[in-house]
């Protein structure tokens, strides 16, 4: 039996959704805590709040989930942005403002998100990284229920939780707009759960698709539900007339594609299942309505077929509205930036789309490595990036420029395109003949996407301050534009030391309460590595089946980035009818080569305590 370990203090630099009051775990004592480490730019930290909110509902009267927010980029430090990103989210449980990952550090974190599991006398027993953990936390939770309650220790009553109170604007956190053919505009309002139809001013309301509420219902404008939908693509007439609807939505947290009639604005299901992707690479095309989706983001019409930006895996798919097929686009699921042929490509949470003039090339904005890349002739490249701990704000060569976390992208007719360029509030240009990037207009709040009128002028579709705007005329000529040589930046995660040689990497994982790990259809486990700079690993690199792997470090190389994936298959034990199970992680983890360091790398995909 190994020693209990006492759950650190909670402390930062203040608290949301608990009415102005600051927690202590002593006054957590008597229930269970899950305290959930995440950054609200993080697809897979987003995927677990909506995970705990079903065990938030049915333990409502014993569970308390704190928040406890370890930013990775400096826009998410500003106090302000977090506040929004919780209203956003609809986080509806207490979270902790920890700008300096004082508690990431000292609950030993190392990947986003990562779940720290409390029990109701303060001791620290479980700890998940990653998602796809929410038949085991309420095995756990259970557990924990039947064993405090016979010791007493458990308290049951209502949690510290207070709602903030209800805004009132027409659009809540707009995500992504189109322009419709009689002029009028379409935008996502994926705060309210639903589409909106403004006049061409912007601003005047003409209709809402959708009951306003978070579910997934088809049916009539006024009945049907999504939950935070984010892109829209309009069809070309002749898929749009064989298909039945008119456009597409990429109903992101619901984990489907969604069509709507614009004449009377009927919806309905045209791709995914509702559950979350959690299975192979493959390049098969799939029945639309058979295969799982995770998160798709944005959508464009390119290559005679819907592309869509799956940020929750970091590929992009096709979708085919009139074949009604689907599948794997481009990518590896490896979060990464690297270029070339589209099946061998990485990204990092692409969420951004939009199609070059001539039809020929796709830009996407991949956020989460702050890089703007393109698809063309089957290969992608980079045009401004750098990796997915490099980020700023600075224009010039685009070998140079930095962004900070950008969602939208707007191809213009003269070949250049313009970017959301969402974490630093401006819109920036890339102009590939100069290979510049230039800002165009700053002092935004959360720009997420740009939509281009026939006029020429340029919508802005300003998150955050729940609106959208115009850019001033004459913005988008070169005297309109400023050159801007902010900081360079680097998201601020202690790296990991490592000794030069063999280094002996550990992913551990412990099935959850009542589960085994299952072997039904192959080997349980699967482990793929891999490194930036490439020559940081010497050894140890590619794809196995064991959850250890002897890595060789470079001691020529001083240090870089291991990305490592790992998931783990489980089934229910002893039952008939075994549901089965599967969580999965990746891991970008900062190193440095250092004489004398540690000789073994140690990842939690799911640990638990002896006691």
């Amino acid at each position: 039996m190994s020693a209990r370990v006492r759950a650190p203090e909670l402390r930062g630099r203040g608290w949301l959704n608990t009415g102005g009051r600051d927690l202590k775990l002593s006054d957590l004592r008597g229930k269970i805590v899950v305290a959930d480490f995440w950054t609200f730019c993080c697809i897979n930290c987003l995927h677990v709040l909506d995970e705990l909110r079903p065990l938030e509902e049915k333990y409502g009267d014993v569970l308390v989930v704190i928040g406890v927010h370890s930013p990775k980029f400096e826009h998410e430090k500003d106090p302000d942005a977090l506040a929004a990103a919780v209203e956003r989210y609809g986080v509806h449980h207490p979270v902790l403002d920890d700008p300096e990952l004082e508690m990431w550090q000292q609950y030993a974190a190392r990947a986003w998100p990562t779940l720290s599991v409390i029990d109701p006398e303060g001791y620290v027993v479980a700890t998940m990284a990653g998602e796809g953990h929410a038949e085991g936390l309420a095995r756990l939770i259970d557990d924990l229920i039947a064993t405090h309650e016979a010791k007493g220790t458990l308290h049951r009553g209502d949690g510290p939780y207070v709602p903030p109170a209800e805004p009132e604007t027409t659009l809540r956190f707009p995500g992504k707009a189109v322009l419709l053919g009689n002029g009028n505009l379409l935008v996502s309002d994926s705060a309210r759960h639903s589409l909106a139809e403004l006049a061409p001013d912007g601003e005047t309301l003409v209709r809402r698709i959708g009951a306003g509420t978070r579910g997934r219902a088809d049916g009539p404008a006024g009945a049907a539900t999504f939950s935070e939908p984010q892109g829209l693509c309009l069809l070309p007439t002749h898929a749009a007339e064989v298909a039945g609807y008119d456009l597409v939505v990429a109903d992101t947290v619901n984990h489907l594609l969604r069509g709507v009639r614009l004449s009377d604005g009927e919806v309905v299901t045209v791709a995914g299942t509702g559950r979350q992707w959690r299975s192979t690479v493959d390049d098969h095309a799939h029945d639309a309505l058979s295969v799982d989706l995770s998160s798709p983001w944005d959508l464009a019409w390119y290559d005679d077929k819907v592309v869509v930006a799956m940020a929750g895996i970091h590929q992009l798919w096709w979708f085919d509205p009139v074949k009604r097929t689907a599948g794997m686009y481009a990518g590896t699921t490896v979060e990464a930036l690297r270029d070339g042929p589209l099946a061998e490509a990485w990204m990092a949470q692409p969420s951004g789309l939009s199609v070059s003039a001539d039809g020929a090339r796709l830009w996407v904005a991949d956020s989460e490595t702050s890089a703007i890349r393109y698809v063309e002739n089957g290969v992608m490249g980079t045009a401004v990036g750098q990796g997915l701990f490099d980020f700023g704000h600075v224009d010039g060569p685009a070998a140079q420029a930095l962004l900070q976390h950008p969602l939208g992208v707007c191809a213009l007719p003269d070949g250049s395109v313009l970017v959301a360029d969402t974490y630093n509030g401006a819109v920036r240009r890339f102009d590939p003949e100069g290979d510049r990037v230039s800002t165009v207009a700053d002092g935004l709040a959360e720009p997420s996407d740009l939509v281009l009128t026939p006029a020429g002028e340029v919508l802005v579709v300003e998150s955050a301050a729940h609106r959208l705007t115009r850019l001033a005329p004459g913005a988008l000529s070169a005297a309109g534009a400023s050159t801007v040589d902010g900081p360079r930046l680097r998201a601020e995660r202690r790296p990991t030391d490592v000794a030069a040689g063999e280094v002996a990497l550990d992913v551990i994982f412990t099935p959850a309460p009542g589960q085994k790990l299952d072997e039904t259809y192959g080997p349980s486990t699967r482990l793929v590595v891999s490194a930036s700079p490439p020559e940081l690993l010497l050894e140890g690199a590619g794809t196995g089946t064991e959850l250890s792997r002897r890595l060789v470090v470079n001691g020529a190389v001083a240090g870089g980035v291991l990305q490592v994936t790992a998931q783990a298959a489980t089934c229910d034990a002893d039952v008939e009818h075994a549901a089965c199970h599967l969580t999965r992680q990746d891991w970008g983890v900062p190193v440095r080569v250092m004489d004398g360091a540690a000789a073994r790398l140690p990842l939690v995909l799911r640990g638990l305590d002896d006691a």
